[in-house]
């Protein structure tokens, strides 16, 4: 059966995965949503025995429903290959009493990478389906690991050129180094005077701007998006939830229908969807643990019913969560709503006129599957530090928000289950952080030379990813400002 997606906006048209994966965003500014999520049409104990690949077909297929299986098998094997350090690509390890989900073994270390490794073949693949001839423009607001990731997918792809706009001192120094020494001569990479909701805002409006879209169109281009909004992002990520379930299983480590509770690193809301979408497919879960750090707009969410982006933005150790608009949350607010679109563009709406809105007590109780929870500063590096000195084991920072928050939740709810953590970067790219929250001796020490010592201490090999970075030419030095986001494209394409 054909699946097919509608807009979180508007009730009137369907569209297929494909032409939904190549247009990134509806017209209308609303995100593309699956009719219903599908069910996992095989067991558990048949996906305990699955590899990293074979699960992601299973899972994919369902919601890809007009890639051939010829077509989707190639996307996954040339997506999850050599590019990862281990052959399981997303590793379960077992931190003291909580099983970390690692998704940092990609090409850019960082859980982007889970997904972006195949987006360009989804997306290719989707052009040739749907006879584009336009050169497709992937245009990306990054908090940090969007943009490299997308880079690294997307870099020489024939048909495609990439723009990524990032935050001018909102990303970390490796961050940054990874994509301003990218090679790839359809890669262009700009740091706007801004933060990351400026360059987020600044790219959905140029998403929505049809007069732009025509006169691109006239010059043979077209957009589209390697955002979280993108569902080809959005699918791919369902797939470790699931595949990690069936690796607790088959270790032994939960017995089969067993729930656990799942705690992720939250700023886009995307990573966590996906889990969420795991839950509705079958996989049993039983709390999703939304992990905010000091930037807490979906914490205050989970606890009021109120979300409200009218505060303080707060520069943190963990750069990728700093942000105050949750683009993929309209995803959540939608299904909550019933799937109603009128009720949605409502919202959204009040949101881009009032920086605010409040969801209704119906839509409160539908969301009874998450629990919100938030970790200070200090508290991040805590963990970080006390994890170490108990167990050895380093995690970057966003991981460690995650911990903290779990462990609290922990300790607040004994239900009895096992809780998994997603970790979504490698402490290397967050080092100087993550050393200094080690021991405050390394404050002043320069982050390239903190590699080596991570390294010994860690006893981890130093990822190809930072071996790279250390001595590489600077390719891309372009700036602006957030208002001048169109003319920079503009200029970049030539038109």
């Amino acid at each position: 059966m054909n699946l097919l997606y509608k807009s979180t906006r508007s009730a009137d048209k369907t569209v297929t995965a494909s032409e939904a994966i190549l247009k990134g965003l509806a017209d209308d500014g609303g995100l593309f949503v699956p009719e219903y999520i599908p069910k996992l049409d095989v067991t558990m104990d048949e996906l305990k025995a699955m590899s990293y690949q074979e699960t992601a077909y299973a899972v994919m297929k369902q919601f890809l429903t007009d890639f051939t299986e010829e077509e989707l098998k190639h996307c996954i094997s040339s997506a999850y290959d050599s590019k990862f350090d281990t052959e399981v690509i997303a590793p379960l390890v077992k931190v003291g009493d909580t099983y970390h989900l690692e998704l940092f073994h990609g090409a850019t270390i960082a859980f982007k990478d889970m997904a972006l490794s195949i987006l360009p073949h989804l997306l290719t693949t989707a052009a040739r389906k749907n006879h584009v001839t336009n050169e497709i423009v992937i245009l990306t607001a990054t908090s940090g690991d969007t943009g490299k990731a997308a880079l690294a997918g997307f870099a020489d792809v024939p048909g495609t050129k990439i723009i990524v706009f990032y935050p001018k001192g909102g990303v970390s120094r490796v961050q940054e180094l990874q994509m301003v020494t990218q090679k790839g001569d359809n890669t262009s990479v700009v740091a706007i005077h801004g933060n990351f909701d400026n360059a987020q805002s600044g790219v959905k409006a140029i998403f929505e701007d049809k007069e732009l879209e025509k006169e691109l169109a006239d010059a043979g281009y077209q957009f589209s998006s390697a955002n979280s909004i993108n569902i080809g992002r959005l699918v791919p990520q369902v797939v470790y939830y699931v595949y990690a379930y069936a690796k607790l299983l088959e270790n032994g480590e939960i017995s089969s229908g067993e729930e656990i509770n799942i705690t992720v690193p939250t700023g886009n809301f995307g990573n966590i969807l996906a889990a969420y979408y795991a839950k509705q497919m079958g996989v049993p879960v039983g709390k999703l643990i939304c992990a905010s750090n000091e930037n807490k707009v979906l914490f205050d969410f989970f606890q009021t019913g109120v979300y409200d982006k009218n505060r303080e933005f707060i520069l943190t150790s963990s750069p990728s969560m700093d942000i105050l608009i949750s683009s993929n949350l309209e995803r959540l607010i939608y299904t909550i709503a019933g799937q109603d679109s009128e009720k949605n563009s409502r919202l959204m709406t009040r949101l881009k006129e009032t920086g605010a809105y409040e969801i209704t007590p119906e839509m409160r109780e539908r969301l009874a599957d998450f629990a919100g929870g938030f970790a200070t500063e200090k508290e991040t590096a805590e963990t970080i530090r006390t994890t170490y000195e108990r167990t050895g084991y380093v995690m970057d920072t966003h991981t460690a928000v995650a911990a903290s928050v779990c462990a609290r939740y922990r300790a607040d709810h004994s239900d009895g289950r096992k809780y998994l953590v997603a970790s979504t970067a490698s402490p290397y790219k967050f080092i100087h952080s993550v050393m200094t929250a080690i021991d405050n001796k390394y404050a002043d020490t320069d982050e390239f030379e903190l590699v080596d010592e991570l390294s010994r201490i860690s006893n981890t090999e130093i990822p190809k990813a930072i071996e790279e970075i250390r001595n590489a030419d600077i390719r891309h030095r372009k700036e602006c400002d957030a208002d001048q986001m169109k003319e920079t494209v503009k200029e970049i394409l030539g038109v």
